[in-house]
């Protein structure tokens, strides 16, 4: 993508695409081209409520997301879905990425529309290595959706052994119930049932 700086000043949208292309030397060119009230330009939205830092935090782009954190994104900006840069970081299991944003002191426990906080997306998507690090840097572990269902619920309706144990080892609370009267074991399919149960019991023990 070519920047003309000398003509009129970049707009949001050029930023937007430069951004979502993953053009980290378009987007740095206009920004530096003075990208009009720059602060306001990186936090704009499209039609869904997606802005450039929601686009590199999914995409993964590291490069892009500096430029933008340094020039006034705001790293708990909401698309309409509720969902942060952190949220699409879960998901997408950008390890990278998250701790750029938690570092630029994004909110851990921020939830959705749907309750759902990014330990939820990333027990969702089965990131262990991610979902490792957000409860260090303080996730809520036991924190419910509006279906009243945790990290762990996910994990197991998922049936991601990986990251239930995980969840599991570090404390996460096996008799919440969901909405719908369910616990992580009545979620739990037969096949995957005795590990759970195992694996809770050997947290009693010590």
């Amino acid at each position: 993508m070519e920047v003309d700086a000398g003509g009129e000043k970049p707009s949001e949208k050029e930023l937007f695409l430069a951004a979502e292309s993953g053009d980290a030397s378009a987007v740095a060119a206009l920004v530096a081209a003075g990208v009009d009230a720059v602060a306001s330009a990186v936090n704009g939205k499209d039609e869904e409520g997606w802005a450039p830092i929601h686009s590199v935090a999914s995409s993964g782009n590291a490069e892009i997301l500096d430029i933008l954190l340094g020039h006034g994104a705001n790293v708990d900006l909401t698309t309409d879905a509720g969902r942060t840069a952190l949220h699409y970081a879960a998901s997408k299991g950008r390890l990278n990425i998250a701790e750029t944003l938690i570092a630029h002191r994004a909110n851990v426990n921020k939830k959705d529309k749907f309750g759902c906080t990014p330990l939820h997306r990333a027990a969702s998507t089965g990131n262990a290595e991610l979902c490792e690090y957000l409860l260090e840097e303080g996730a809520d572990i036991d924190a419910v959706d509006k279906l009243g269902q945790s990290p762990l619920m996910h994990a197991v309706i998922c049936e991601d052994r990986g990251v239930a144990l995980l969840l599991i080892r570090h404390g996460a609370d096996v008799d919440i119930e969901d909405k719908e009267g369910y616990t992580v074991l009545g979620r739990a399919s037969d096949s995957f049932r005795p590990a759970l149960i195992d694996a809770a019991k050997a947290m009693l023990e010590g």
